[in-house]
């Protein structure tokens, strides 16, 4: 990076500090409580709810892994994106009411009290593990990777570095400010995000064409690999730089009608760190709003993370159209010679962004790593205090200590995922490992939320035993032992599908020991369902319509 490069990031970096000190403040005579530290007070308005919840989902993993699938597969990773829009508002039309009625500061806590104590326990450990030990870990290492990249040697040999980096600057303001600082930064960060990702397309657009023009770019992209822009894959009609089939991944119409349905209910439903900003409104209807602008803000995702990893590939690809590790820039390579596909946006951001744009491209992606460090660590402290913390080491906890608490939690978390985080190695597609190996877990958790949320007649008991079988019923379709892969018990089948079979049959199992024990009857937590529990305001259908048309129309497009 040169001067002003850096100049640039400095600014960048001063910004957000003083934005989550700043915000941070608390009143002369005010002692900061739960609500404060945990919930920002409930006092966010919808557009920040909208940036913060877009901030927050973007981090390496997009940023970089999708920016990879683009590379290997195309567009079709697109559906992750624009399916979430229709995720959304479904989740702001028939969770968040319900989660709002109950006042709640953890998904947890809904747990106990639509089930018991101990199912919430046990699902608040795990969400804690997969914090710590997935999410946090992969978008440190995502995210130390691209840096050493773009401003690095590319060996890793600054890889620990850039780890420490990227967790202290996270922990500067979200450790002391809690989800306040994190939500008004988020909306910095997001505008940055949004503007870095246009400028890193917009300048590779105009390096496939000799007049630089994006418009003849993208054409010229349409024209190169029109197979890149299929949405709605068929076996066979994609092979990887690696070799894989990409219809494994990416199941044709399960995008639409299966398994998609369950990897996208689960994260925007039900994952702490995402829907806590939703429960940081001041009522449901500022919450349903925050939901509206993020569907909007997803439908442009695909073009800041996706169309990035196409162009990469058309750059290296071959006099035939194929990408090899002959033809590739050495930047793309690992240690044995293979083609790591994450390397695509690092790779063109180090080759052609401009001095001076590239300052403000590498602000873009340190907002989308720091912003999702942010926000984990947040939610780590939120649901260590409020789930095990107050219930089971110190009942009588003060607001002083459980604010402490939530602190002390988020840096011990943070010390963990810094020591795990080089060791993850190479992953080809980190986006669709991280994807596929969540995918063993969350369908039997969705299965227990929406039979608690929908069917009055779940109990506790079956909602126990269908989450704790829901893992051999995915690890089936998963994994054979050795020598075992061609017996004719096991089917091998894509993940997307394993999903959805997994939490159907999860569902099943619920339903059906529900109602051994209760004969039918509705259980004394089941939630009694209105319509006018799930009316919405005019300002939320509109935007709803709206949104789903564009989805018609996008699909439409590129089937």
């Amino acid at each position: 990076m040169h001067t002003a490069d850096i100049i640039v990031f400095t600014i960048y970096c001063l910004t957000i500090l003083g934005i989550g000190l700043f915000v941070s403040r608390t009143k002369k005579g005010h002692e900061r409580n739960a609500e404060d530290y945990f919930l920002a007070g409930k006092s966010l308005p919808w557009w920040a709810i909208g940036a913060s919840l877009i901030a927050a989902n973007i981090s390496a993993e997009q940023f970089i892994g999708m920016s990879g699938s683009g590379f290997a597969i195309g567009l079709a990773i697109a559906s992750y994106e624009w399916m979430a829009a229709l995720t959304l508002l479904v989740v702001g039309k028939f969770f968040l009411p319900i989660f709002i009625e109950k006042k709640l500061y953890t998904i947890p806590e809904f747990v106990e009290k639509r089930y018991s104590k101990n199912l919430k326990t046990i699902l608040a450990v795990f969400w804690i593990a997969l914090f710590v030990f997935v999410n946090l870990t992969s978008v440190l290492y995502l995210g130390a990777k691209a840096l050493d990249t773009i401003v690095g040697t590319g060996d890793g040999s600054m890889m620990m570095p850039f780890v420490i980096g990227l967790a202290c600057f996270a922990a500067a303001y979200s450790l002391w400010g809690g989800l306040s600082a994190v939500a008004w930064t988020d909306v910095v960060q997001v505008v940055l995000l949004v503007i870095g990702g246009f400028i890193t397309t917009f300048i590779a657009l105009g390096k496939l064409t000799p007049d630089g023009n994006i418009f003849h770019g993208f054409s010229y992209l349409l024209e190169k690999v029109p197979e890149k822009f299929s949405m709605i894959l068929d076996k066979g009609e994609i092979i990887t730089p690696d070799g894989r089939d990409a219809w494994w991944d990416l199941p044709g119409l399960a995008v639409l009608i299966g398994g998609m349905w369950v990897a996208n209910l689960y994260y925007w439903g039900f994952n702490q760190y995402i829907i806590q900003r939703t429960l940081a409104a001041k009522d449901l209807r500022e919450s349903q709003k925050g939901i509206a602008f993020a569907a909007f803000l997803k439908l442009l995702i695909p073009l800041i993370v996706v169309i990035p990893g196409i162009i990469a590939y058309v750059l290296n690809a071959d006099a035939t159209g194929a990408v090899t590790p002959e033809s590739v820039d050495p930047h793309f390579l690992g240690l044995n010679g293979q083609i790591i596909n994450d390397n695509a946006a690092p790779w063109l951001i180090k080759s052609f962004v401009p001095v001076g744009l590239k300052g403000l491209v590498m602000a873009a992606l340190a907002a989308a790593i720091v912003s999702s460090l942010a926000s984990m660590l947040n939610s780590t402290a939120t649901i260590f205090t409020m789930d095990i913390y107050v219930d089971y080491i110190n009942k009588k906890a003060t607001n002083r200590q459980i604010v402490n608490a939530g602190r002390i939690s988020a840096a011990i978390a943070l010390v963990i995922a810094v020591i795990i985080a080089p060791l993850l190695g190479n992953l080809s597609q980190a986006f669709q490992f991280i994807q596929e190996y969540t995918g063993v877990v969350s369908p039997g958790i969705l299965a227990v939320f929406l039979t608690g949320l929908f069917w009055r007649s779940a109990t506790n008991n079956a909602a126990i035993w269908g989450v704790v079988l829901s893992i051999p019923i995915a690890l089936y379709f998963k994994f054979a032992p050795n020598g075992w892969s061609d017996a004719a018990i096991f089917v091998n089948i894509p993940f997307m599908h394993q999903m959805f079979i997994t939490c159907l049959a999860t569902i099943g199992v619920i339903l059906f020991l529900s109602f051994l024990e209760n004969r039918g009857k509705a259980d004394a937590k089941g939630i009694p369902l209105t319509k006018d529990l799930f009316r919405t305001a005019p300002a939320f259908n509109i935007s709803a319509t709206i949104i789903m048309i564009i989805l018609v129309v996008l699909y439409a497009l590129f089937w």
